[in-house]
């Protein structure tokens, strides 16, 4: 039998992950799902947590990140940020494709040291950036053409944890994020301000951003609120968006069509009710309020999944590290502004 009539088995792609708390937990479970990976290694500094999540998935618990290393092909980091960078660098440097939760790393400089590491060995870095993974925000992109002014709120209640960073590093960031890539143009003008109430360091705060291309964003974010939302409004010429991340749900207000007449009063009572297209009189024009049709997933699952497609097939990610870079710059900018208003009293 000649060679090329032999089939053996592909191995397995073996992922691990750096951080057994709460979201390396998810991480885990996740991973053990998927089709296209195998839960390797669990490793966290406290030995007994990473045997507890490492045993549930029949996975290992090395005893230190060099052991970890060598049993895997990739990793995930949900690790105290301050501890990322070292990380992320170590397996990077071993030849490991990297995911990192954000907030990415401390400072630009680190950012920007780990892309070149990533580039120059070939491999995958993404950051942890979930929100590019919700269904919602393939609804928004499908609609988007030229955005003239975005809201987005993002309301969670106090965490217990992360609380190593402020609400723009641990909650805005994502927004941040997300406005960057839905605006592509260069920001040129920040105003931001944040107070701390339960921490040391700002836990609400509002940012406004001018971009060159005209476009103004304006982004609330809050750790002590009693309830937690997550939405994004986007105007533009003709059209209004509003997407709720958290219910995965949303609707298009438009400019009607010449055919399209105006819904009855019982229509539109139904229409509301059923969440169906309906046709109202506004100002004088006939404004179309449609449902935008949003397939359900958990954006957890999506970005994990994509991680993996991405490092076995070498491509780049949704969210690669030169997209966080951009956003973590922006972030630290106004964490700066805010920091700097404190100290001057400036604070409302």
């Amino acid at each position: 039998m000649s060679d090329s009539r032999l089939h053996y088995p592909q191995m397995p792609f073996r992922v691990g992950v750096v951080g057994a708390g709460s979201m390396g937990r998810n991480h885990a479970r996740i991973f053990s799902e998927l089709k296209d990976s195998l839960l390797a290694a669990v490793f966290d500094e406290r030995a007994e947590v990473a045997k507890e999540v490492a045993a549930k998935y029949d996975a290992v618990a090395p005893a230190n990140l060099e052991d970890f290393t060598r049993a895997v092909d990739a990793a995930t980091i949900a690790t105290p940020t301050v501890t990322h960078f070292a990380i992320a660098r170590h397996l990077l440097e071993q030849g490991k494709h990297v995911l990192v939760e954000k907030p990415f790393v401390e400072t630009p400089e680190q950012a920007r040291e780990l892309c070149a590491v990533a580039h120059q060995n070939g491999l995958v870095l993404q950051v942890g950036h979930i929100e590019r993974f919700n269904p919602v925000l393939s609804a928004l992109e499908s609609r988007l053409t030229h955005p003239r002014f975005i809201e987005a709120t993002r309301l969670s209640p106090y965490p217990g944890r992360s609380l190593d960073v402020g609400v723009v590093l641990d909650v805005m960031i994502h927004d941040i994020e997300i406005i960057l890539h839905l605006v592509r143009s260069p920001w040129v003008q920040v105003d931001a301000v944040g107070v701390p109430i339960l921490s040391s360091r700002e836990d609400i705060a509002n940012v406004r951003i001018r971009f060159e291309s005209g476009c103004v964003a304006n982004i609330t974010a809050s750790r002590i609120s009693q309830s937690k939302l997550r939405k994004i409004r986007v105007f533009q010429k003709d059209a209004y968006l509003s997407l709720d991340y958290q219910n995965q749900s949303g609707y298009l207000l438009r400019l009607a069509r010449d055919d399209e007449k105006e819904s009855s009063l019982l229509g539109k009572l139904l229409g509301v009710a059923a969440d169906a297209t309906i046709v109202t009189e506004f100002a004088g024009k006939r404004i179309v309020r449609e449902p935008v049709e949003v397939e359900k997933m958990e954006p957890l699952k999506r970005e994990l999944a994509d991680f993996v497609a991405c490092a076995r097939a070498g491509e780049q990610p949704k969210v690669s590290g030169r997209e966080a870079t951009a956003a973590l710059e922006l972030a630290l900018e106004i964490t700066r502004q805010i920091e700097q208003n404190q100290e001057n009293g400036n604070v409302p």
